[in-house]
């Protein structure tokens, strides 16, 4: 079992992580095997994909999934990898703050030392009082939990597209005071717009990356502290599954596995 001081410990070294000199990238993970491989490949933390982690479970993304089943697989996760690892809790697994904050003491208990929550279509200062709820029960177990809130006005649309981007820094504000350490903005990665954002948000800035998007190093050099893959691996994985399928059940033939991450690599990093 992880201690308080084993947890505060990887809480902070998980926050120094995020710095635009070298942009923490995060690829989303959803079960022990895909945090192991991500570990593998030299990441210095774990982040775990909502939607990646229901859809495993036998769940849509989007506050169905059960907390309970949630937590379990983060605490599997968190076991099973040395570096510090980060939970994506949708909207907090909760209908009021006090749930939130029940969601979050879980997480620490669990083993991880950031969320992700979201605001969706909440009304703002509903989302923050859900914030400061998270601040509230990493500060009773003694954890300086990172808090990526995020702010879905762009993923989700918000608003008036003119004064969106005001809108998001407003939020951005209002969760930071709620106790938010970070700021996740989905849904644009438009180079002049992420800058303003960087520019006006006084707390590491997270976006969401994809084919097509900048690289890592180009968001950097506008300001951005970390970048994530969110559910883009998790569909890739599930693309496979489909295309092996329709390819076999088609054609007869297996040229979609040709680059198959080798079974005994994927056996080892499972081993001990």
């Amino acid at each position: 079992m992880t201690s308080n001081l084993d947890l505060a410990a990887r809480a902070r070294a998980f926050a120094a992580l995020h710095t635009p000199a070298t942009p923490l990238a995060l690829a989303n993970a959803w079960d022990v095997a895909g945090a192991r491989i991500v570990e593998a490949a030299g990441a210095p933390a774990v982040a775990t994909t909502s939607a990646g982690v229901a859809w495993s479970l036998g769940s849509p993304d989007g506050d169905a999934l059960a907390r309970d089943r949630a937590l379990d697989l983060v605490a599997r996760v968190a076991a099973a990898v040395s570096v510090p690892v980060t939970a994506d809790i949708e909207s907090g697994f909760g209908a009021d703050p006090a749930a939130v904050a029940e969601t979050v003491a879980g997480v620490l208990a669990a083993g991880a030392v950031g969320v992700n929550i979201e605001d969706g279509t909440r009304a703002p200062a509903e989302h923050a009082e859900r914030v400061a709820a998270a601040r509230s029960a990493a500060e009773a177990a003694g954890a300086p939990l990172y808090i990526n809130a995020r702010v879905d006005t762009y993923l989700k649309g918000l608003g008036d597209p003119a004064t969106r981007l005001d809108e998001t820094l407003a939020r951005a504000a209002a969760y930071l005071r709620a106790g938010a350490t970070g700021i996740f903005v989905p849904g644009v990665t438009d180079p002049a717009t992420v800058a303003e954002l960087a520019k006006g948000i006084d707390a590491p800035l997270n976006v969401l990356v994809g084919p097509g998007a900048p690289t890592v190093a180009e968001f950097g050099a506008l300001g951005v502290a970390r970048v994530s893959l969110g559910s883009w691996v998790a569909e890739a994985a599930y693309a496979v599954v489909r295309r092996a399928a329709e390819e076999l059940i088609s054609g007869g033939t297996y040229g979609s596995l040709a680059d198959s991450l080798p079974y005994g690599e994927l056996n080892g990093l499972l081993k001990g």
